[in-house]
């Protein structure tokens, strides 16, 4: 019980560091070994190079408010896998808004610093960025 406590507050330290656009609290929440898939964006490995991705997309938002939902979390030893919903609020530099409702698919690792990512798979589910007339996608395929 408590590893699935440190990994739900490893997903609640990630959102809590978007919203707050805290890049080293942000970092901290990877596997050294990390890997990021985003829609419509290759997958990005190593830490560093998912940081330097994050830093390009927060840079056209001047707000975010990422807010974590329901979730689940399955420990096995070292390893364990979970899957979030979250509600996205973003507003663009022009001013514009966007709403998103999304699922992460996780998988955690133990490491010498306490649980981390070792992998991120995000999907829009629902997304409304022209004022209620919101379109859906199908629900993603698990990873793995």
């Amino acid at each position: 019980m408590q590893d699935e406590q440190e990994i739900r507050n490893l997903v609640a330290s990630y959102a809590d560091a978007v919203c707050r656009r805290d890049q080293n609290d942000w970092s901290a929440t990877w596997a050294e070994d990390g890997l990021w898939q985003l829609p419509g964006a290759p997958e990005t490995k190593g830490r560093d190079n998912i940081v330097l991705l994050w830093l390009g997309a927060m840079a056209g938002f001047p707000f975010v408010a990422q807010l974590i939902q329901n979730g689940t979390v399955e420990v096995a030893g070292d390893t364990a896998t979970g899957r979030w919903y979250i509600t996205e609020i973003l507003k663009f530099a022009d001013g514009k808004g966007m709403f998103n409702i999304g699922v992460y698919q996780d998988r955690y690792k133990r490491t010498s610093d306490g649980w981390k990512f070792a992998e991120r798979h995000y999907a829009v589910l629902y997304n409304d960025g022209d004022g209620g007339k919101g379109t859906t996608s199908p629900y993603p395929a698990l990873k793995w």
